[in-house]
């Protein structure tokens, strides 16, 4: 398993860094993320690693590190929560009668 802080700012890197960035989960300075060790994730290191610092620890990753972000993120959120009972109000028009 492998820990990832990203040591310096994505500002005046290209959009092409600051996705890879982000695709790591990073999203501040000092932030902190662990990862499998995979060849997908180690080229992603290695294209920014001007920007990282990585470490090896032992263990496995078992959920992820913080809340979902993003459209999905929302769409997941509401099918896992129950539905609601939807609440009907009288308009005023109505009230008067």
């Amino acid at each position: 398993m492998l820990r990832i802080k990203l040591i310096k700012s994505t500002i005046g890197n290209t959009p092409r860094n600051r996705a890879t960035v982000a695709g790591l989960g990073l999203r501040k300075t000092g932030s902190v993320v662990e990862h499998n060790d995979t060849p997908e994730i180690r080229g992603m290191i290695h294209h920014v690693k001007h920007l990282l610092h990585v470490e090896e620890v032992e263990g496995t990753v078992t959920k992820s590190q913080g809340p979902k972000k993003g459209p999905m993120a929302a769409k997941s959120a509401a099918a896992a929560a129950p539905a609601k009972a939807k609440r009907t109000t009288k308009k005023k028009s109505e009230e008067a009668e």
